[in-house]
């Protein structure tokens, strides 16, 4: 399995040897590459070695403090992330690291290790993450209006609708919607999971009526996290999408979303050539270079308790699947770069 943080050099500067190996192993454990360094001056000699994707440092460190270091760092490389990991209660250590550059301070001690991980991911993966972050912060904020103005709500939707082409995970992607101008239909999401593989779904959200909006967008807020979670906890070469949908058909219900919400979800591994579809309530038809698949619809999202949907497994270099449903017809293609 590519984990997320799969290759990532990172460079932990730190004294404290007990916080430096839960650290190390938690990063280990997201596919990242620790090097560890005790004082300033070795993380120096180490940065000058290894070159890391991301900095980790303390500010109370011998031989070298973390400003220090950060200072001598800033003057070879003004890019790299760097964040603060610190128990200072100095405030101003912690403006004059930010006015270096630092991408973040957390303070110690340190016992959320989700903002830790979403911390560093915004590091190293700024204008992924940080676009979500954005989406997720106005949905939520909103929320309560949009359900109350299914006109809005649906603006929203589209607007947040992907470019017709893009690269995503080093694959060139395009597709084409059919559906009615006035009403959203077939809703498409896709985003990247690292720098190998991506992840995306198509919606039906007229089967849902004004609570097929608002399932969509609370997808595009939640999917790629539920995901990205089961990869890591799961620790699993490729993910297991049937239990994806249970937790999604759990979602919709804890947030009172009644209906039926035909869903078709994908994952594409890049250096594995392994695509993943699974259907729950859309036909869809899938076309390699030498192969052309059905797949079956399945029971949509909200039918039942549990989920029962239909999935098929292939390896390709590139594919063409074509999707229908009440919402009308979506082609989605793929080719590697």
């Amino acid at each position: 399995m590519r984990r997320p943080l799969e290759g990532k050099q990172i460079l932990i500067a730190d004294e404290d040897v007990g916080f430096v190996s839960v650290l190390e192993n938690y990063l280990h454990s997201l596919g990242a590459l620790p090097r560890v360094a005790f004082d300033g001056a070795s993380a120096m000699a180490l940065f000058n070695k290894i070159k890391p994707d991301l900095l980790i440092c303390d500010l109370a460190m011998p031989h070298m403090t973390g400003l220090e270091l950060i200072e001598q760092i800033r003057l070879l490389d003004s890019e790299m992330p760097i964040l603060v990991i610190s128990a200072t209660k100095n405030m101003s250590e912690i403006a004059k690291s930010l006015r270096l550059g630092v991408q973040d301070v957390l303070l110690k001690p340190l016992s959320d290790f989700d903002r830790l991980r979403e911390t560093v991911f915004s590091c190293l993966y700024p204008v992924m993450f940080n676009s979500r972050l954005d989406e997720q912060e106005r949905l939520f904020e909103d929320w309560d209006a949009l359900a109350r103005d299914p006109v809005a709500a649906s603006k929203l939707l589209k607007e947040l609708q992907p470019p017709v082409q893009q690269v995503v995970s080093q694959c060139r992607i395009n597709y084409r919607q059919l559906l009615s101008i006035d009403k959203p239909g077939l809703v498409l999401d896709i985003a990247p999971l690292s720098d190998v593989d991506l992840a995306f779904y198509c919606l039906d959200v007229t089967r849902g009526g004004d609570n097929g909006v608002l399932a969509a967008l609370l997808l595009r807020v939640l999917f790629n996290q539920v995901l990205q979670d089961q990869l890591v906890q799961q620790h699993q070469r490729l993910p297991e999408l049937g239990r994806l949908l249970k937790q999604l058909n759990q979602l919709l219900r804890q947030a009172n979303l009644t209906g039926q919400f035909p869903l078709l979800i994908g994952y594409y591994h890049r250096e594995q050539r392994n695509l993943i579809l699974l259907s729950a309530g859309l036909k869809a038809t899938l076309s390699t270079d030498n192969q052309h698949i059905e797949l079956s619809s399945g029971l949509p999202l909200g039918t039942l308790n549990n989920a029962y949907p239909n999935q098929m497994s292939q390896h390709c270099d590139s594919w063409h699947c074509q999707i229908w449903g009440s919402g009308g017809h979506l082609r989605l293609m793929l080719s590697t770069e």
